[in-house]
């Protein structure tokens, strides 16, 4: 009778644990044969493990320590095919005696597919003195077979220019910046990255135009920035605005002398219970000899999401996003965007005729605090991306 009794009640306390993941304690009376004894806990197995492990993720971490959880998982896109990604999000103070100095981000990932494509990183914001200096940086490295279709909308608008090539990709980027207003940020920046292309046999060589296939870059600029989010990673209010310039000069030993000024805007409006209403414009322009493995493209992760990054690339680009975030229940939310984008040699030669289209929705899970994990499935002109990344696209 009383064993019985003890696996109804573990019975019990297990199901709310597999239902929501938390950690559930209870006295239990018992009756008076059984007052001299007690309940040991029941020893929890593996799946409860993983169960409570991303039910606490998003908890915040009041000792300030550093604090990293780990997620991985499946998805597909139409460049890259089958894929599996794993990501690691912490975050961390750079000074846990100071209170006043905000948490620091760092993402590390890694994943691969069936195409051959694989690539491994980490980036994130580093900060300083109360926010008064901020690091941010990029590293990746990356093998993909691509796709090339030229440079220039009437190329890229050709489906039969379509070749491939196999596409090595180290870089680093590096921003200082430093509070010299309330939320205003300058400093200096760097960026390097060597390009490798490698088309195939039957690649069709003239849209490269007889530029080289390899190219070393090493940049340096400036960059300003006014930032006033409530948080980096998963904005609710506030406004960012990001101006970059970059210069490639031969004596820094680049294939080709250019330069690029790219300018960002975002903003984020909190509309009704748990909904935000995000905008984003983002435009890149470069200037001189830009090789074609530094124009500025269209696609991606981040910009115009569900279009193949690289098809559409000319000297310059410009786009615009409006995206709807909404709560949905718990730690799970909902996004759907709607924006254009367009392509050009130079500013003077703008066609909105070619003005490419842009729309999606998506999925979001808090994986920790203010941090997501996002699924996004975007649409363009006859094309179709999946999306599988942490934090928010802008």
């Amino acid at each position: 009778m009383l064993s019985l009794k003890r696996f109804l009640i573990s019975t019990l306390l297990l199901v709310p644990l597999l239902l929501q993941g938390q950690e559930i304690s209870s006295e239990i009376q018992l009756t008076e044969l059984e007052q001299t004894d007690s309940i040991k806990p029941p020893k929890k197995n593996f799946i409860h493990r993983i169960i409570d492990y991303f039910g606490n993720a998003n908890r915040e971490n009041k000792d300030r320590g550093f604090d990293i959880t780990f997620i991985g998982g499946p998805s597909y896109s139409s460049e890259k095919k089958f894929m599996i990604g794993i990501l690691a999000a912490g975050t961390f103070s750079t000074n846990r005696a100071d209170s006043l100095t905000p948490l620091s981000n760092v993402s590390l990932y890694t994943s691969f597919s069936t195409s051959g494509f694989y690539s491994l990183g980490v980036m994130g914001t580093a900060r300083f003195r109360r926010d008064f200096i901020r690091l941010n940086y990029d590293l990746q490295f990356s093998s993909l077979p691509d796709k090339f279709w030229g440079i220039g909308y009437e190329m890229n608008s050709n489906n039969d220019n379509e070749t491939r090539y196999k596409l090595v990709k180290p870089e680093i980027v590096v921003k200082a910046l430093f509070g010299v207003l309330p939320h205003l940020y300058v400093g200096p920046m760097t960026d390097v990255c060597y390009l490798d292309g490698n088309p195939s046999s039957n690649a069709d060589l003239s849209l490269w135009n007889g530029e080289k296939l390899k190219t070393f870059n090493f940049g340096v600029g400036a960059n300003i920035s006014y930032d006033t989010r409530d948080n980096l990673t998963g904005p609710h209010s506030g406004v960012n605005i990001e101006l970059s310039q970059k210069f490639y000069p031969k004596w820094l030993r680049n294939t080709y002398s250019f330069a690029s000024t790219e300018l960002s805007a975002s903003g984020y409006i909190p509309a009704w219970r748990s909904g935000i209403i995000a905008l984003q414009y983002h435009s890149l322009l470069t200037y001189g000899d830009t090789p074609w493995s530094m124009l500025a493209t269209m696609g991606g992760s981040y910009t115009m999401r569900g279009y193949y990054k690289g098809r559409y690339r000319d000297k310059g680009e410009m786009d615009a996003t409006i995206e709807i975030r909404q709560r949905v229940w718990h730690r799970i939310g909902a996004v759907a965007w709607g924006g254009a984008g367009l392509i050009f040699p130079r500013i003077s030669q703008i066609n909105f005729h070619q003005l490419l289209p842009n729309y999606g929705v998506g999925l979001r899970w808090e994986f920790k605090k203010n941090v997501n994990v996002r699924f996004d499935l975007g649409f363009g002109k006859n094309q179709t991306g999946f999306i599988f990344n942490i934090n928010e696209a802008f």
